[in-house]
C-alpha cells in the first residue's frame, strides 16, 4: 500500500513535520504524518478564529503538504490495490476542501476535513505492529 520506508522518511523531513523521525517505522511515520496534519488543521482553525490570515495560510500550506507528499505521495498505486485507491481519493477530496477553506475562511470545511482524518488516524493506531519478542 505504501512506497518503500525511505521515500516515506524523505517526504516527512521534506515538509517539516516537527519530532522525531529518525528511528521510526513505516507505521510510525505514517502515525506522524497524520499527527501533523491534524494539528495543521487545528493551528488554521484557531488562526481564522482569531483573524490570523497569514497564520492561516501556512498552517493549511503545511497540512496540505503533509497530506499531498507525506501520505498521498507515498501510496504504492502499484501494490496497494483497492486501498491505496481510496486513500489517494480521500487525500485529494482532503486536498480540495483544504483550498475551499483557506479561499473561504471557513472553520467548518476545516473541522470537516479533520473528521475526516480522524477516524483514519484511529484506525491506523488500531493496527499498530506488535512487536515480536526475540
Amino acid at each position: 500500500m505504501f512506497a518503500p520506508f525511505k521515500h516515506q522518511a524523505n517526504a516527512y523531513s521534506s515538509i517539516h513535520v516537527e519530532t522525531g523521525v529518525h528511528g521510526a517505522d513505516p507505521h510510525q511515520l505514517v502515525t506522524l504524518l497524520l499527527d501533523g496534519a491534524l494539528s495543521a488543521i487545528a493551528t488554521a482553525v484557531s488562526a481564522i478564529e482569531r483573524g490570523d490570515i497569514p497564520a492561516k495560510c501556512k498552517a493549511i500550506g503545511k497540512a496540505a503538504s503533509i497530506i499531498d507528499e507525506g501520505l498521498r505521495g507515498t501510496l504504492d498505486m502499484d501494490e496497494g490495490g483497492e486501498v491505496a485507491r481510496t486513500l489517494q481519493d480521500l487525500y485529494s477530496c482532503i486536498l480540495v476542501r483544504l483550498t475551499m477553506a483557506n479561499v473561504k475562511n471557513d472553520t467548518a470545511i476545516l473541522r470537516e476535513c479533520s473528521t475526516l482524518l480522524t477516524p483514519m488516524r484511529d484506525a491506523w493506531l488500531a493496527i499498530k505492529p506488535q512487536k515480536i519478542a526475540a
